[in-house]
């Protein structure tokens, strides 16, 4: 999970209802234009953005190790949890997002406005 230093720092969307993806499935969406996957392992909810960052192609169909996934087209080896670059060719992170689960809904954090103002 990506690091969070205050839950006030987001605004939290629904994406999805849990029942709507089940163990091992991936859903794809788009936040403000940026392609983002969601995936449910064992119940634990993931999300990055869909771009492998060594070429802009999209990551989300990659194969899922651990807490990584890879990128289909050249290995490159992200972590789920907070879209940190693992191997190369890839040296720069994708986004990840907070997951969290609420009434029965799965909702991505994002950044308020206030907390992406340098201090």
């Amino acid at each position: 999970m990506p690091d969070v230093e205050s839950a006030a720092e987001y605004t939290y969307v629904r994406v999805a209802r849990v029942e709507d993806l089940p163990s091992g499935e991936r859903l794809f969406i788009e936040i403000n234009d940026l392609p983002v996957v969601v995936i449910n392992l064992g119940g634990i909810f993931f999300a990055i953005g869909d771009i492998c960052t060594h070429d802009e192609g999209p990551l989300g169909d990659g194969e899922i190790e651990d807490h990584h996934i890879i990128c289909p087209r050249h290995g490159a080896k992200f972590d789920l949890r907070t879209g940190k670059a693992l191997t190369l060719p890839a040296v720069i992170d994708t986004p990840a997002f907070p997951v969290r689960v609420n009434e029965g809904w799965i909702e991505l954090g994002l950044k308020t406005p206030d907390s992406q103002k340098p201090q």
